[in-house]
């Protein structure tokens, strides 16, 4: 059967359209799909595709319950199958999805997927393994203090999944094991990690935005800053040279939740005009965190993330 299998292959490798391929990875409510959606809504859905890896759960809520592990756990999930799509998506083709609905519990209908020109992937474990890893172009972890995304968490899952705040935190305690064993480890992989909080060592007044801080790893090239610094004032971004959690030497960008609007705007004018795309206005998309509240911080970390995006000398 040898010229049947180099057939086959031969078919297999019938060139396709490959998609940009970006991981948006981090514990649960971390901010991955707020990010995602501010990406997709300024790329417009004509180009691109957003998926959850967290489809992906083996069981649905009720059967979780007498499990001796969490939906965080590599074993609760169809991990195998994850890679074999992640495969197919980044090679052009289309997969059936399966689809886990966050607000039943249940595994319902599963979903025809097709990749566009840009796919974003997010969800708990799309860095998890090596060969997940290597179908993406841009691997981003979100990175929030714990304290942070356990206010989120309550915050979401009380307004929007019908949780008691008692059993969310019951949860949160319970998952704590997995998410430093399986979730966190996640971060040494990607090449941007993205953390949003209080600015340590400031006493800004209640309301003040989160500031954004962003890991600029050398696995990828990134935007040069020095024309968009020169142009803004230092209280709304500014670069410095760290050392990551490895004691490794990286750069990290400051964006200061607490600059006057005005010197962000001119921040965010500056990025677009670098990206390459039709002149006009930011969309106003970005930055968006429902509910008509803005993010002048959140605004800027995506416009960051839209050039790797759409950097054609990737």
């Amino acid at each position: 059967m040898p010229h049947k299998l180099i057939q086959i292959e031969r078919i297999g490798n019938d060139p396709a359209s490959r998609p940009v391929m970006v991981a948006v990875a981090g514990d649960s409510a971390a901010g991955k799909t707020t990010l995602t959606a501010g990406l997709a809504e300024a790329l417009g859905p004509e180009r691109v595709t957003t998926m959850c890896v967290d489809d992906y759960h083996r069981y649905d809520r009720q059967e979780r319950k007498g499990l001796p592990f969490t939906a965080l756990h590599p074993d609760c999930n169809y991990v195998e199958i994850m890679e074999q799509h992640l495969q197919l998506l980044a090679t052009g083709r289309p997969i059936l999805k399966p689809v886990y609905d966050h607000n039943t519990g249940q595994l319902t209908r599963p979903e025809l997927v097709r990749p566009r020109e840009f796919v974003i992937v997010e969800g708990l474990l799309p860095l998890h393994t090596k060969l997940a890893r290597a179908c993406f172009d841009i691997m981003i972890y979100l990175d929030p203090p714990e304290e942070i995304r356990r206010q989120w968490k309550i915050k979401r899952d009380t307004e929007k999944r019908g949780y008691q705040a008692e059993a969310v935190l019951a949860e949160l305690e319970r998952r704590e094991p997995e998410s430093a064993e399986f979730i966190r480890p996640q971060r040494a992989h990607a090449d941007i990690v993205v953390r949003f909080a209080p600015i340590e060592g400031r006493q800004d007044p209640p309301g003040t935005p989160l500031s954004a801080e962003l890991i600029l790893r050398p696995t990828i090239n990134h935007l040069d800053l020095s024309r968009v610094l020169g142009d803004s004032e230092q209280r709304a971004i500014h670069l410095k040279l760290t050392r990551d959690s490895g004691g490794r030497p990286v750069d990290t960008l400051h964006i200061h939740g607490y600059a006057p609007r005005e010197e962000s705007l001119v921040v965010e004018k500056a990025i677009w005009e670098r990206l390459g795309v039709d002149p006009g206005e930011v969309p106003d998309t970005l930055g968006s965190l429902g509910g008509g509240v803005r993010s002048e911080p959140l605004a800027i970390t995506q416009l960051l993330l839209l050039y790797h995006l759409l950097d054609p000398a990737r």
